[in-house]
């Protein structure tokens, strides 16, 4: 579990390969990865948009950027712990991907960029 934290708000992330939806000879190569998103600090946020940098093997580089996360904007009150589940495919057996949210003080109205951690995705086999 890759873990970062930033304005008092802590990113953990764990990621998956998922091999019953993967082909690797069709060099489609499935992941999913698990977020806690945890407001360790005394002020209220919401989370208005996410940025994903997603890189394969080969260094292509693909933005992937957005309201909300799998289309809610989470209001997260201090000490509260917001989780979600989302997945990405590569065409590659190895990847990785890291970014930031965009959030948004409430009562100050000030925008925060929270950082994602950089996690690797490997395909299972892989690591034999």
């Amino acid at each position: 579990m890759q873990t970062l934290i930033t304005n008092d708000i802590k990113i953990s992330v764990e990621n998956f390969y998922r091999p019953e939806h993967s082909a690797p000879s069709l060099f489609k190569f499935v992941f999913s990865y698990e977020i806690n998103i945890h407001n360790m600090g005394d002020r209220t946020v919401q989370l208005l948009r996410r940025h994903w940098y997603i890189m394969d093997a080969l260094g292509l580089l693909r933005e992937v950027e957005g309201p909300g996360i799998i289309g809610k904007q989470p209001i997260l009150k201090p000490g509260n712990i917001h989780q979600y589940e989302s997945g990405c495919e590569l065409t590659t057996n190895i990847g990785k991907m890291y970014g930031y949210y965009l959030m948004e003080d409430l009562n100050t109205g000030e925008h925060l960029k929270i950082l994602i951690p950089e996690f690797q995705m490997i395909a299972a086999f892989k690591n034999n």
